[in-house]
C-alpha cells in the first residue's frame, strides 16, 4: 500500500512551508452561502490554495452537520495530501453545526464541580468523547477544544464562559478529563491561549492585551491547565495574542521565541503541535503586518500558521525568510514533521488497503448505516440536559409577582439579545418564544441594533413582564460586561413594579452584577446555555412545568 504522507524531502521548500498554513472557509457546499467574505474564501480561490498550493488544513464554519460532511469530503478530494480538518467546537459540534450536539458552556461545568467534582469531571470525559465522535462523523479531525484559561476577571470579553472555571484547580481537572474522553477517537485536540488569557478585560480580536503579571504568578495560576493538558498528552497548544512584558518586552506570545520555544517547548517539555491563535485577529494582523506576523511566528517557534489574512503570502513571506537566512531550514523541517505525526495519528485510521486515497471516503459511512447514528444521540441528548439542569440557579419565592399575574392581560415577553438576526439557537419556534406565547405573553425583542426607547411611563404603557436576557462574551464586539440597554430595562422595570420574572442565558457574571437590586419576591432562572434545550429547562422551571 502506498505511503500515506509523502517523504519530506520530496517537498520543495515552498510545499513544506504550505503545510503549516490554516486556512478558513465556509462549511456551505455554495459560494451564494458565504456569510464572511472577508475571511471565506470563494470555491475557485480555496481549490487553488488547497491543490496548487498545497495548505495543509483548513477550518470550517457554518452550515449543517450534514453538508459539513460533504463539505469536508470536497475538500479532501482536492488534497494533494491529506488536509487536517478544524473546528471551534468549544461547546460540541452543535455549537457550530446544526443537528449535532450542543453542550451548555465549559464554566457550566465548574458550576457542578463546585460542588461535585467527581460528576463534573465524568460529564467532562463524556463530553469530550461526544465532541470527537461526532466530528470524526462529519470529517473533522481536529477539535480546537478545550479552553484551559482560568477566567479569574469577570470583565473578561473573550474568554469568559468558554472556560472551565475561575481555579487552576478546576481547569485542571475538567480539561484533563475533556482531552481523556476525546481520545477515545482519532482527532487532535488543543489547548489554547497559551500562556494565559483568563485576566485580561481586552478582546483580543480587537487590540492586544497587556497581562502585567510576574513570572511567579503565571506559574502558580495560568500555566498550571497547560501543564496538566501536557501530562494529559494533549496533542497541540494554541497561543494566545497577549503582551506579557515579564516572559517577552517586544513580542506577544503569538510571535515569542521566549515564550513559544523557551517557556513551551524547553521549560514545559511539549512536544506537540504549537498553532497560532487567528491571524487575522487585530492584536496581530493591525500591528505588525499581515505577512510579517507569520515569519515572526514561525521564528519564535510556531508549527502551525491559522488563518492569516493571505494565505499565498504567507508562504511567499515564511520562504523569503528563509533564504535570507531569518529562519533556519531545520526550523521549517521540524514544524512538518510535528504536522507529519499529527496527520498520520488523524488521517491513517481511514486508510483502506484498495485505495491509497482512503481519506476522501465519506467520512460518515452514508452507505451502510443512516447519517443520525453519529449525532445527537439519546445519550448526548441526556447528557446535555442533566448539566444544564444541574447548573441552573433560581430563585423561586412561594408567592411571586409571577404566579400572581398569570393568565393577565397585557403580559410582555421582553426578549434583549445582541444580534437578533444571527442568534445561534434562537427564531420564532424556540422556547423563549413558544413557551410564554402559550401563556398569553406578546413578544418584544431588543437587540443592539433596536432604536433606544424612552423609558417612562408617558411612552411605557403598564405591562407585567418576563425579562429574558440573552448576554455572554462576545468575541469581537469588545465586550462581555453589562448590556446598558438591558441593565436600564431592569432598572425601568423594577422601579415601576412591572418585573414578573427575569430569565438570564450565559454569563453568571452578569446575574451576579443585578442580584443587589432583584428583590426577593421576584423569580429569576440563570442558565449558562444559550441553545434552545437551555431555554426549554430555564422556562420550564420558572413555570413550574419541570
Amino acid at each position: 500500500m502506498p505511503p500515506l504522507l509523502p517523504n519530506i524531502d520530496d517537498l520543495s521548500l515552498a510545499e513544506q512551508v504550505a503545510q503549516m498554513v490554516i486556512v478558513r472557509a465556509s462549511g456551505y457546499l455554495f459560494d451564494q452561502q458565504i456569510q464572511y467574505p472577508q475571511w471565506e474564501p470563494p470555491s475557485a480561490t480555496l481549490r487553488s490554495w488547497i491543490s496548487e498550493w498545497g495548505v495543509g488544513g483548513v477550518i470550517l464554519l457554518g452550515g449543517s452537520a450534514a453538508e459539513l460532511a460533504l463539505r469536508t469530503q470536497q475538500l479532501q478530494t482536492w488534497a494533494p495530501v491529506p488536509l487536517l480538518m478544524a473546528a471551534d467546537v468549544e461547546e460540541g459540534v452543535g455549537q457550530r453545526f446544526a443537528g449535532a450536539t450542543w453542550f451548555p458552556p465549559p464554566m457550566a461545568l465548574a458550576e457542578i464541580a463546585s460542588t461535585n467534582l467527581v460528576q463534573a469531571e465524568q460529564y467532562a470525559q463524556q463530553m469530550g468523547a461526544i465532541t470527537a465522535q461526532e466530528a470524526r462523523g462529519i470529517g473533522l479531525n481536529w477539535v480546537l477544544a478545550p479552553v484551559v484559561d482560568v477566567n479569574n476577571n469577570p470583565d473578561n470579553p473573550v474568554i469568559n464562559v468558554r472556560s472551565f472555571g475561575e481555579t487552576p484547580t478546576i481547569v485542571s481537572h475538567l480539561t484533563t478529563a475533556f482531552i481523556r474522553g476525546a481520545q477515545t477517537h482519532p482527532v487532535l485536540t488543543v489547548a489554547k491561549h497559551f500562556p494565559g488569557h483568563g485576566d485580561t478585560a481586552t478582546d483580543s480580536h480587537l487590540d492586544l492585551p497587556v497581562i502585567p503579571h510576574s513570572q511567579e504568578r503565571l506559574t502558580q495560576l495560568e500555566l498550571l491547565p497547560f501543564q496538566a493538558a501536557i501530562a494529559a498528552e494533549v496533542d497541540s497548544v494554541m497561543s494566545a495574542h497577549l503582551l506579557i512584558p515579564e516572559l517577552d518586552a517586544d513580542y506577544p506570545a503569538t510571535l515569542s521565541q521566549p515564550i513559544l520555544t523557551q517557556l513551551l517547548r524547553q521549560t514545559l517539555g511539549f512536544e506537540g503541535l504549537i498553532v497560532t491563535d487567528a491571524l487575522v485577529m487585530g492584536a496581530i494582523a493591525d500591528r505588525y503586518g499581515v505577512n510579517q506576523a507569520s515569519v515572526l511566528a514561525v521564528a519564535a517557534g510556531a508549527d502551525v500558521l491559522l488563518m492569516p489574512a493571505d494565505p499565498v503570502g504567507t508562504i511567499q513571506a515564511v520562504c523569503q525568510a528563509v533564504e535570507d537566512g531569518v529562519i533556519p531550514p531545520a526550523r521549517i523541517r521540524a514544524s512538518v514533521e510535528r504536522i507529519w505525526w499529527a496527520k498520520q495519528k488523524v488521517c491513517a485510521p481511514l486508510l483502506e488497503e484498495t485505495t491509497s486515497h482512503a481519506w476522501e471516503d465519506p467520512p460518515i459511512g452514508l452507505e451502510t448505516e443512516p447519517f443520525t447514528a453519529r449525532l445527537a444521540q439519546p445519550a448526548a441528548t441526556n447528557l446535555v440536559n442533566e448539566i444544564l439542569q444541574q447548573s441552573l440557579r433560581v430563585q423561586q419565592p412561594g408567592v411571586s409577582r409571577l404566579s400572581a399575574s398569570l393568565g393577565m392581560e397585557n403580559c410582555r415577553n421582553l426578549i434583549i439579545v445582541d444580534e437578533a438576526l444571527s442568534q445561534e439557537g434562537w427564531g420564532q419556534q424556540t422556547p423563549a418564544i413558544t413557551i410564554p406565547k402559550a401563556l398569553g405573553y406578546q413578544l418584544q425583542v431588543i437587540d443592539r441594533h433596536t432604536p433606544a426607547i424612552p423609558l417612562n411611563l408617558e411612552n411605557q404603557p403598564w405591562q407585567a413582564t418576563l425579562l429574558q436576557l440573552v448576554i455572554r462574551g462576545n468575541p469581537f464586539r469588545g465586550s462581555a460586561g453589562l448590556n446598558q440597554t438591558a441593565q436600564n430595562w431592569l432598572q425601568f422595570l423594577l422601579q415601576t413594579e412591572q418585573l414578573q420574572a427575569l430569565v438570564i442565558y450565559g454569563s453568571p457574571y452578569i446575574l451576579e452584577k443585578f442580584l443587589p437590586s432583584l428583590p426577593p419576591d421576584i423569580p429569576y432562572v440563570f442558565t449558562y446555555g444559550q441553545m434552545p434545550a437551555a431555554q426549554a429547562i430555564a422556562l420550564n422551571t420558572l413555570f413550574g412545568q419541570a
